[in-house]
Parts: C-alpha cells; sequence; structure tokens
C-alpha cells in the first residue's frame, strides 16, 4: 500500500480545519501523517486522530502559501503528498483514490471538488448532507468518466486538491517562493510542471467538500497581491496570468494594466466594490465570470454612441 502524506495550509478559521481532520479521520486508508503549516502565530487546538498531526509554523508578512507548501512537502514521509485546502473536507476514499492513481501514473492529480452553501458544516455533518446540497463550480469542467484523463492546460491547475508523488513534487523545486499573498503561484507551479514534462491529469474521485466562507472574485481585496504576483509571472514567463482578474480590475477603475509597461494601481476597493464581488451565505461558491458579465454590459452601456458605426 502507497503511504500517503496529507498537507494543509491554515490561518484562522479553526472550524474549518477540525472538519478537514475529522474527514481524515474517516478515510478507507489512513493516511500516514497530517502536516499543518500554520500561517499565524498560535498552534491549533485540534480533535484526536488515528494518525500522527504536525503542525509546523511558516509566516510572513504576506500569506506565504508557495513557502508552506514546499515547507510541508519537504517534511512529509509518505510517498505520495496529497495537498488539501483546508476548507477541503474530504470525502473517505479520497487518500486511497489518490494512492491508487499515483501508482498507475506519475503526474500531477486533481481531484473532484463539490461546493457547501452556508450552514452546511454545522452540528452533526453527513457526506449524505453534503451530496444533497453541494453544487459543482461552473468554470470547472467534471471529472472524467473513469479513471485518470491528461490534462491538456496547465492554467486548469488549482491547488485546493491535489496530490503528487512526493519525489517528483521535489524534482520539480515546488512552488516558486518568491509568490507571497494571493494568486498566481497556481498557475506558475502548472506552468513549470509543462515545462519540465510532468503530466497534470483530471481523476474520477478524490472527492472534497469546499465549505463555505465568505469570499470575492474577482479577488477586489487582494489586488496589491495580484498585481504584484502577475507582474513577477509576466518577468519570468513573458505574459501575465491572472488576466480575467486584471480585465475585471480594469473595468472597475482600480487599475491601469496597458501592455508594455507596470500595472499601476489606480485607487483602493471601496464598498461598492466589494458589494459587487461579494459572495452570499446563499452562493456555493463566489463567480469572477458572473462579475465580469455584469462590469462588461455597464461598460458597453457607458460607451458613447457613433452614429457613423449605427
Amino acid at each position: 500500500m502507497t503511504n500517503v502524506s496529507v498537507v494543509t495550509l491554515a490561518k484562522g478559521r479553526a472550524d474549518h480545519l477540525a472538519n478537514v481532520v475529522r474527514g481524515l479521520s474517516l478515510q478507507t486508508q489512513t493516511p500516514v501523517e497530517l502536516i499543518v503549516a500554520v500561517m499565524q502565530d498560535e498552534l491549533y487546538v485540534l480533535p484526536d486522530a488515528p494518525f500522527p498531526i504536525r503542525q509546523m509554523q511558516v509566516t510572513g508578512e504576506a500569506l506565504p502559501l508557495a513557502a508552506a507548501r514546499n515547507a510541508a512537502a519537504r517534511a512529509a514521509v509518505g510517498d505520495v503528498i496529497v495537498f488539501l485546502d483546508m476548507d477541503c473536507i474530504p470525502t473517505p476514499q479520497l487518500v486511497a483514490d489518490y494512492a491508487g492513481f499515483a501508482g498507475e501514473v506519475d503526474a500531477l492529480l486533481m481531484g473532484e471538488v463539490m461546493y457547501l452553501p452556508g450552514g452546511a458544516t454545522a452540528g452533526e455533518w453527513t457526506y449524505d448532507g453534503f451530496a444533497a446540497v453541494a453544487q459543482k463550480h461552473s468554470d470547472r469542467r467534471g471529472p472524467p468518466p473513469r479513471g485518470w484523463e491528461i490534462c491538456a492546460d496547465y492554467r486548469c491547475f488549482w491547488s485546493l486538491n491535489f496530490a503528487m508523488r512526493r519525489s517528483t513534487f521535489l524534482a520539480v523545486g515546488g512552488f516558486d517562493e518568491r509568490y507571497a499573498g494571493y494568486g498566481g503561484e497556481d498557475t506558475d507551479f502548472g506552468k513549470t510542471l509543462d515545462q519540465a514534462g510532468v503530466p497534470i491529469a483530471w481523476i474520477k474521485g478524490g472527492l472534497a467538500y469546499h465549505q463555505y466562507h465568505p469570499h470575492h472574485m474577482p479577488p477586489v481585496h487582494h489586488v496589491d497581491s495580484v498585481v504584484r504576483n502577475a507582474q513577477l509571472f509576466e518577468a519570468k514567463w513573458g505574459y501575465r496570468t491572472m488576466g480575467h482578474w486584471l480585465h475585471a480590475f480594469r473595468l472597475m477603475g482600480l487599475i491601469d494594466d496597458a501592455p508594455g509597461r507596470p500595472i499601476r494601481i489606480l485607487r483602493r476597493p471601496d464598498a461598492g466594490d466589494l458589494a459587487l464581488t461579494g459572495q452570499q451565505s446563499h452562493q456555493p461558491y463566489a463567480n469572477t465570470a458572473t462579475v465580469l458579465r455584469q462590469l462588461e454590459a455597464a461598460a458597453q452601456q457607458a460607451a458613447p454612441h457613433d452614429p457613423v458605426a449605427a
């Protein structure tokens, strides 16, 4: 049986992390450990579990997401590492699914994610209860009908629920730790794998339920780090990533991202921006595409009418 370490990053939201521990305690294949990369000053008080839990602090001025994942991966002892965000509750087969597929193909494996509305994890939750209310993200394709399937577009990689052989993760160098704060490090890692010839694959299985928490899409509350990381990506690869977020920021008047010069932040997000992009409790997830449609429609209405063109 393939040994599997599970890694998660944590800041705040202690109830979410406790639910992750509970989900991992119900696995058909018990992980050899859970490593929690703690991005805050205080460690967590966590439920008992049938596997060791190690908390390691990785702190920085901005969210050190890339550095935290790398540090936890280096400390892991499993042959396979499952990277699971602290808001993702694993279904009982998740560890076994990843262990099985990692034995078949040396790739970054992307499991399924379903999104829960507010209140779904209150009290004594059940997987049947989750299945009844969870929704698929409209911007993500579904899993293959069975087995695994190569993903031809590295930009599809999201880091909230994936797994790799530890040796392969370390061989490609992990995440680029120059990325700090929110945005860009996932696409950079996907591009790195693409350049190294390491496949990215969708799998049928590895299902996790994403717990509700208030969020903004596009992430106006992270405009500084999105701008910084987009420019880091451009300096490294020759083009900008997170283009849909930058497009939305431009339509909102937050930035000037004209090609050929550095992106300029023109103003800070205000209450109207936060209201437009904010996730409501009845929404399982926030959606950039929905906001973009509203912004583009408003921009079209505001454009001056050209009687000659008409």
